[in-house]
């Protein structure tokens, strides 16, 4: 499964944030929000602190995808 961070980019957008802001106001590294601009795996606690940092749900920050070859087992069935 691959995940997807955008809906958190556009909230960062929407209020005027950048990455560094998130930083500070979540009290993450930047290591965590370096991986997560690349598609990588954090921790829930990292997200639980997004979360409460901003005022938010995770599914307002993030979305699961299914690799492709789930997608294509789902076409199979």
């Amino acid at each position: 499964m691959a995940v997807s961070y955008k809906k958190l980019w556009k909230m960062l957008i929407d209020k005027d944030m950048k990455k560094k802001d998130l930083c500070s106001k979540a009290g993450i590294s930047t290591a965590s929000v370096t991986k997560m601009g690349k598609g990588g795996h954090v921790t829930t606690e990292v997200l639980a602190k997004i979360c409460a940092a901003m005022d938010c749900t995770l599914d307002d920050i993030m979305e699961i995808l299914p690799d492709e070859s789930e997608k294509n087992r789902e076409k199979i069935m």
